[in-house]
């Protein structure tokens, strides 16, 4: 598959390969691999930890590791007991045995009461429908800043109107991580493109395979799998078997379905516009460059070095998929 043209021109995607797609409902994802990039990354959950909730809308991360920087995911969010639960709106780089304070996190619970108990606590990545206005407020100090997007987002659920997360992310979480089984991480992965429905909903890659792995579950069930539970809130229709007599029959037919769905993605992926890019760099570590990508239907920010890209995190802007 060529995604060339949707991500900014420095983007050099042809190392990458592209493994078979998988389907689950409206959500597709077609596996990317590329190998480990040079130097040592520590991944989101064995290497990252949230270290205290200073106050509203200030959150402190650390990276524990003796070596290796942290490249922190975008829009990472953590359900924690007894504070608020608290997402991110931007990526960063937190050196080996250091600390960073956040003080333009959001709070993604308006007010008391939904926590978990301590034992239940994990990490997850705001829902497609939050990502581009948590980007467009990512330096701003206001805790409450996400809670009317939130709210509108649990209208569309049928939900209490109110800024408060967890109704989805927590209440709807034995649906969602569903998603974890339907659709397979693979193994040496370090990316994927996700569809909803014939449109392209996001581009995720990693520096490592380690890193992806333990960032998959946060993504494909708590960000592009609530953009897709949405309308399958109900039940998903039951697929037709295959009209077939014998195994061969059916190998045939597997062959030529899953032949069939990757020609639908590459049509549909040939349909998304070409997108112009303003590049905005955020931040430097050593050889490293964040940077923010704004584009009409596309945002998101990335990694290079040496202009080579290292992680990536680009998705559709709400208005795009509706």
């Amino acid at each position: 598959m060529d995604c060339q043209q949707l991500v900014p021109q420095t983007f050099d995607l042809s190392r990458y390969q592209f493994g078979a797609p998988q389907v689950s409902g409206r959500l597709s994802v077609v596996p990317i691999f590329g190998g480990d990039r040079p130097g040592q990354f520590t991944s989101p959950l064995s290497g990252l930890k949230l270290n205290r909730v200073a106050g509203y809308g200030s959150v402190e991360l650390s990276n524990p590791s003796r070596e290796g920087v942290a490249i922190v995911p975008l829009h990472i969010g953590y359900v924690q007991d007894q504070a608020q639960n608290h997402a991110l709106c931007r990526s960063a780089f937190i050196a080996a045995g250091q600390k960073l304070m956040f003080e333009d996190a959001c709070c993604v619970q308006e007010s008391q009461g939904g926590y978990l108990k301590g034992r239940e606590q994990w990490f997850f990545i705001l829902p497609l429908q939050l990502r581009s206005p948590a980007l467009e407020v990512r330096h701003q100090a206001s805790y409450s800043k996400l809670w009317g997007k939130i709210s509108e987002l649990n209208r569309d659920f049928g939900l209490s109107d109110r800024g408060h997360l967890e109704q989805i992310i927590t209440r709807k979480r034995g649906f969602l991580t569903q998603y974890q089984s339907r659709l397979e991480y693979l193994n040496g992965q370090t990316g994927a493109l996700f569809f909803l429905d014939d449109k392209l909903a996001g581009i995720e890659i990693a520096p490592t395979a380690a890193y992806f792995q333990e960032l998959w579950m946060p993504l494909v069930c708590f960000c592009y799998g609530v953009a897709a539970f949405k309308d399958e809130a109900v039940r998903e229709p039951i697929a037709e078997p295959f009209p077939v007599k014998s195994l061969a029959e059916l190998r045939e037919s597997l062959q030529d379905s899953r032949q069939q769905l990757q020609q639908t993605l590459q049509e549909n992926l040939a349909k998304t516009p070409q997108q112009t890019f303003e590049v905005r760099e955020e931040e430097r570590f050593l050889n490293l460059r964040l940077k923010t990508a704004i584009g009409d239907q596309f945002a998101g920010q990335f990694v290079e070095a040496d202009d080579e890209l290292i992680y990536a995190s680009l998705f559709a802007k709400p208005e795009y998929l509706n």
